[in-house]
């Protein structure tokens, strides 16, 4: 008795990090600002983590500026700590329950920092195609350990997984230079 391995799920997760991968890149604007750019920013707000639009609304009063309207003022400070310690190079100076972020124009450093932010968003995607990878790979040890599949079968089954894998690393790697080509133009 043969089967085999789901290669639409694997593909399913793969591209999910891939989707998550492209809306992270999404909130690098290269150019004026944007309320994406918020997005990946995550507040310690009543005991757990909520992302920052849970907590306030954003908004793009001017070109290189941003504001966040707090909904409660208490969080305030917790909402000007996380954009500060979010890595994207913002300094946040709150007024009451509004912060407003002034969007530093683009130098050689700050495209060097986005260029950075966008590879360590790029390796945890890698990362999650891996762990999906993984998982395959032990589901189908576990298939030919009970018997299911034959050696061979477990082989051929294991080079797709990895074919597969290595398409998405590919499709990871062309959106990190497509994105990096995109900040470090002048």
């Amino acid at each position: 008795m043969s089967t085999t391995i789901d290669l639409q799920d694997l593909r399913r997760r793969m591209d999910g990090a891939v989707d998550a991968l492209k809306t992270e890149f999404s909130g690098l604007r290269t150019g004026r600002a944007s309320a994406a750019l918020l997005e990946p920013v995550m507040v310690d707000a009543y005991g757990a983590s909520m992302p920052l639009n849970q907590v306030g609304t954003v908004s793009v009063p001017e070109p290189r500026m941003l504001s966040v309207q707090v909904w409660d003022e208490t969080l305030a400070p917790a909402v000007d700590k996380a954009i500060r310690n979010s890595g994207l190079g913002l300094n946040p100076m709150a007024e009451g329950a509004v912060i407003r972020i002034p969007v530093p124009e683009l130098t050689e450093d700050r495209r060097r920092d986005l260029t950075k932010v966008a590879h360590s968003y790029a390796e945890k995607a890698r990362v999650s195609v891996r762990n999906v990878r993984r998982d395959g790979m032990d589901t189908l040890k576990q298939m030919e350990k009970d018997g299911d599949i034959s050696e061979d079968e477990h082989r051929q089954q294991s080079d797709q997984v990895q074919s597969l894998t290595d398409e998405i690393i590919k499709a990871v790697d062309d959106l990190l230079n497509h994105k990096d080509g995109e900040i470090m133009q002048v």
